[in-house]
C-alpha cells in the first residue's frame, strides 16, 4: 500500500496562496482519481477536489476558482495549489485515493490576519 505525506501548510494571511503537496512512497500512476481533503476544527472532514489520472478535476464549491489540482506522476505527487484564501479555508488538509481507507497526518492550513 502507498503512503502518503502531505506537506507545505502553514500561517498566511487572507488573500494569500499556499501550495500544498502529496508524496507517495511509490507509484501513483496506477491510483485512477487522487482527491484532497480538509478538516475544520469542529467539522466533518469534507472534499475538497479531486483529480483522475487524465488530468480531469473537480472541485467543491466552496473553492471552485481559487483551488487548483494537480499531479505527476513521475514524481509520485499531487498538488493543491490554494489562491486567494479566505479563513473559512483553515484546516487539516489530507490527500487519499478515491476510494480509500486510510488517512496520513495531514497538513496543517491556517489563514488569519
Amino acid at each position: 500500500q502507498v503512503q502518503l505525506v502531505e506537506s507545505g501548510g502553514g500561517l498566511v494571511q487572507p488573500g494569500g496562496s499556499l501550495r500544498l503537496s502529496c508524496a507517495a512512497s511509490g507509484s501513483i500512476s496506477s491510483i485512477r482519481v487522487m482527491g484532497w481533503y480538509r478538516q475544520a476544527p469542529g467539522k466533518e472532514r469534507e472534499l475538497v477536489g479531486f483529480i483522475t489520472n487524465g488530468g480531469s478535476t473537480n472541485y467543491a464549491d466552496s473553492v471552485k476558482g481559487r483551488f487548483t489540482i494537480s499531479r505527476d506522476n513521475a514524481k509520485n505527487t499531487v498538488y493543491l495549489q490554494m489562491n486567494s484564501l479566505k479563513p473559512e479555508d483553515t484546516a487539516v488538509y489530507y490527500c487519499r485515493p478515491i476510494p480509500g481507507s486510510s488517512w496520513g497526518q495531514g497538513t496543517q492550513v491556517t489563514v488569519s490576519s
